[in-house]
């Protein structure tokens, strides 16, 4: 391979790595979106409620009948268990006794019929960047 050649790929590694590395991409309904597995997940928290959003590849909705969820919340100095139920085409819905506050944690665990368990962790109250392909538009 020329040496311009390898420039040029490591060149694209580095932009790759680094519209990842610039925190959490905004989703369509205004939450932080994580890969979890085969899948990705948008949290949106609103108050002592929350929403997450099951997409697949090309982010097309994921149905989430039959599928169950909980979250742990970190907020302030207390932690709340919330159970996540079916609540839309591809939404778990729940809420908890807890109160949305800055540095707030959140992990997800979702799982769907017939699939292992999924899990990912949120800043939601972070400020989401937009991703590189909304960056581009």
């Amino acid at each position: 391979m020329k040496p311009i050649n390898v420039m040029f790929a490591a060149s694209l590694l580095c932009l790759s790595v680094a519209a990842r590395a610039d925190g959490p991409a905004i989703g369509p309904n205004g939450g932080q979106v994580k890969d979890a597995g085969k899948y990705h997940l948008e949290l949106t928290v609103k108050d002592s409620a929350l929403m997450v959003y099951v997409t697949g590849s090309k982010h097309a909705k994921v149905a989430t009948e039959g599928a169950a969820g909980s979250a742990t919340v970190l907020a302030g100095k207390n932690t709340s268990t919330v159970k996540l139920d079916p609540g839309g085409e591809n939404v778990l819905r729940g809420s908890g006794g807890f109160q949305s506050a800055s540095g707030m944690k959140v992990v997800v665990s979702v799982t769907l019929p017939g699939q292992p368990p999924v899990q990912a962790r949120f800043t939601p109250l972070e400020k989401p960047k937009p991703s590189a392909k909304a960056a581009a538009k």
